[in-house]
């Protein structure tokens, strides 16, 4: 089975996007009131397009989903609208990777000034609601029928050496607090321990951070009456249930956790973690050394970044 392919497009796919809009609504269950997406026309979507953006995705060649992005009046929250796969591509992965690049869309709309992503769900299907969930929404409203969810937008920022990696971290630190959870994800050698280093220093706790490969947790206490900061390697751990054998709920509240190679284990420690994903130039050649610039993604979930000024985001200028 192929991967999706998704590109963002504007008026000119309105028909490609209605054929998506039409397929995908017309499969669902019938609701009270009716959904309005059945009442879309080529007009009304080439009109939406063209105030924002959409992305149309492609499996092996054929129509497998869209989405409209369409940003309020401030610029600062954008509507992701008409959301729908078509009923040969589910079950193929392509929501998720709709929704990750729709994301990412959203954060590049117009000027750039938008902070967080927004969907409506109907109350009738919880199913659908709990998709959201799993993609760092949460609820912030409920008008019925309607259920209202949000999330901040992830950024992706380029970090050239492991000068600009503490740089990051010490951005971050500024804004994290006790009981956060940090997931780290990238190759060997990426910088996760380098950025850890420089959330350390940044927090201002006691001893030495280095990768915790012999020892697979580590706390350091804090040295000014901070949070302590819990150090994690989930590389030798084989799943959430070993993670959870190390006892780490005595330390989250009153600590930021930081998970080396947690991605896909240590989400469920906290309701809102921040993920932090970095990808190297070169990817895994083992012949390039720290100089190798890396692209950094900040994904944020759930509602305690909502408003955070994390670096990169349109809020940490303000």
């Amino acid at each position: 089975m192929s991967a999706p392919t998704i590109e963002v497009v504007g008026p000119e796919a309105a028909g490609a996007v209605l054929e998506v809009v039409r397929a995908a609504f017309a499969d669902r269950a019938p609701l009270d009131p009716p959904t309005d997406a059945l009442a879309e026309t080529e007009e009304t979507i080439a009109a939406r397009l063209a105030g924002g953006a959409g992305l149309v995705a492609h499996v092996d060649g054929e129509l497998a989903g869209a989405v409209l992005l369409d940003a309020e009046a401030d610029g600062r929250t954008v509507h992701l609208r008409r959301f729908g796969l078509t009923p040969a591509a589910r079950g193929r992965g392509v929501a998720v990777a709709l929704v990750r690049e729709a994301l990412h869309a959203a954060a590049d709309l117009g000027d750039g000034r938008a902070e967080r992503a927004v969907v409506f769900s109907r109350e009738e299907l919880p199913h659908t609601a709990r998709f959201w969930r799993q993609q760092g929404f949460a609820e912030t409203g409920r008008t019925p029928p309607y259920v209202e969810l949000a999330r901040a937008l992830p950024r992706r920022l380029d970090v050239p050496t492991p000068d600009d990696m503490r740089a990051l971290a010490t951005g971050i630190a500024a804004v994290v607090e006790a009981g956060d959870v940090l997931v780290l994800s990238g190759d060997l050698g990426a910088g996760k321990t380098t950025f850890t280093q420089g959330l350390g220093a940044a927090l201002q706790v006691r001893g030495g951070i280095t990768s915790p490969t012999f020892v697979i947790s580590r706390v350091h206490p804090s040295l000014v009456g901070g949070p302590d900061l819990v150090h994690v390697d989930a590389y030798r751990l084989g799943g959430a249930a070993e993670l959870d054998d190390l006892d780490l709920d005595t330390d989250l509240d009153r600590a930021v956790t930081v998970v080396e190679w947690g991605e896909g284990l240590a989400e469920d420690l906290a309701e809102s973690p921040l993920e932090i994903r970095i990808t190297r130039a070169v990817g895994t050649d083992p012949e390039a050394d720290d100089t190798d610039p890396r692209t950094v993604e900040l994904d944020p979930l759930g509602l305690r970044w909502l408003g955070v000024p994390l670096p990169g985001s349109p809020a940490a200028g303000r």
